[in-house]
């Protein structure tokens, strides 16, 4: 099993950008990265994912705001968040996890995570 460390998140207002970052590890490479997030009171959901070799997918929520990089010379994944409303308050989470499970709330392998709140 691999965990990695997920950073970044912080309070932000309506509209703001952050970027979450997951590593770095010198393992990150090797592997597609997932990110999902969990609101208080609400089901784990599917942010989006990097394969190995950079293709990436997103939930609807997030496409147009929400992009996904790696940067493998640093060994980290960066989840990058734009354009932030107060329903992006979550903890945001990176796992090697992409079973179907995982895209739908069940995931292995989460790290702590990271909290993003946007105030309003």
């Amino acid at each position: 099993d691999v965990q990695f460390v997920e950073s970044g998140g912080d309070l932000v207002q309506t509209g703001g950008s952050l970027t979450l970052s997951c590593g770095p590890s010198g393992f990150i490479a090797k592997y597609p990265i997932v990110w999902v997030r969990q609101a208080p009171g609400k089901k784990r959901e599917w942010v989006g994912d990097i394969m190995a070799g950079g293709r990436t997918s997103y939930a609807e929520f997030a496409r147009g705001r929400f992009t996904i990089s790696r940067d493998n010379a640093k060994n980290a994944v960066y989840l990058q968040l734009t354009n932030l409303k107060p329903e992006d308050t979550a903890m945001y989470y990176c796992t090697t996890d992409g079973s179907y499970a995982c895209r739908h709330g069940i995931c292995a392998d989460l790290g702590r995570g990271t909290q993003v709140t946007v105030s309003s």
